[in-house]
């Protein structure tokens, strides 16, 4: 990592983003989307601030220039400004996804789409973006379509600028990921699953793996997950951060039935107990595809425990593992 370029970056997102709040007020996220989209400007948009304040701001600004900064570069400098500004105040589903995380899902969609030049990406909880980037950036040499969908809107509103920022195509929707989409269907669905239950009984009524009991709420993770099988495409893969109980809860036959209705479980991937805060928070990545013309169940799932990213051998040796499984599978 190229500490110093992203350190620019951060300390310019951090540093006018202070000025922004001070005059203005707000919340830290919400200075930092303002600071951010007017980097992307290349002015300053906010007609409220002092005319001292505007020429502090064009200083910093006329500090950066953002194509001598690699995109990883300004996304990750972009997210350290947002995780720092998250440790205040966030709610337990508007937490970032890790970096880890996003390197082991662009990974994976790397070696299950190797064949495909174009792809259509759809991430129905973006958040602030980081997965879905990390993703987009290292496929970058495919002609990609990407579309985010975020519920809150200052999350939606730093995902939006963060992808000026980079220069990536993403289309995005400010509504609930969970009510009906006017999308197209994608090749790839991708999610940091947002963990828990889904507040309006009479939408979740409308799934097939609801709450047995139509008076109980449903696991919102759970509708995500066929939501997601709704707005893909035949064939189409699903990549899905869960929980490791997501198939020992009592709602999970349900979601099992329906997944085995409609599609294919191609893997599941155990991530290390480290990476997260306790052993209950621990995640797995879930890997599916759609049925379709042509495709069939895996000989063999893939089931994976990944070991501590900071042990290269190991890890090394699990992602060759993984690989050798796609060639002889695909």
């Amino acid at each position: 990592m190229n500490t110093t370029k992203v350190e620019q970056i951060y300390e310019l997102i951090t540093s006018t983003a202070k000025i922004i709040q001070e005059e203005l007020g707000g919340t830290e996220l919400e200075a930092i989307a303002e600071t951010g989209e007017n980097l992307f400007q290349g002015d300053v948009l906010q007609d409220e601030l002092s005319e001292i304040t505007v020429k502090k701001l064009k200083k910093g600004y006329q500090e950066i220039h953002l194509d001598h900064f690699s995109k990883e570069d300004i996304r990750k400098g972009w997210q350290l400004a947002i995780l720092k500004a998250m440790r205040t105040h966030v709610q337990p589903n508007h937490q970032m996804t890790p970096d880890a995380i996003g390197f082991m899902f662009a990974y994976l969609l790397e070696k299950f789409t190797a064949k495909q030049e174009a792809l259509s990406v759809l991430d129905p909880a973006v958040g602030t973006g980081n997965l879905l980037f990390s993703v987009m950036n290292v496929l970058s040499g495919k002609q990609l379509n990407a579309t985010g969908i975020e519920v809150d809107e200052t999350l939606v509103k730093l995902a939006y600028t963060g992808a000026n920022l980079l220069g990536m195509p993403v289309h995005f929707l400010h509504q609930d990921s969970l009510q009906p989409l006017f999308i197209d269907p994608a090749d790839v669905v991708i999610c940091d699953l947002p963990v828990g239950y889904y507040p309006d009984n009479e939408r979740a009524k409308e799934f097939k793996v609801r709450a047995k009991d139509s008076e109980s709420m449903s696991y919102a993770h759970h509708l995500f997950i066929e939501q997601g099988f709704t707005y893909s495409k035949n064939g189409g893969y699903l990549f899905f951060l869960v929980p490791n109980d997501l198939f020992t809860t009592s709602e999970a036959p349900a979601l099992n039935q329906f997944i085995h209705e409609h599609g294919y479980i191609q893997g599941l991937i155990q991530l290390p107990e480290s990476m997260f805060k306790s052993k209950q928070s621990a995640k797995s990545i879930l890997i599916l595809q759609k049925a379709g013309d042509g495709v069939k169940a895996p000989k063999q799932v893939l089931l994976v425990n990944m070991p501590k990213l900071s042990d290269k051998t190991a890890t090394a040796a699990m992602l060759n593992k993984i690989d050798n499984w796609i060639k002889a599978e695909k």
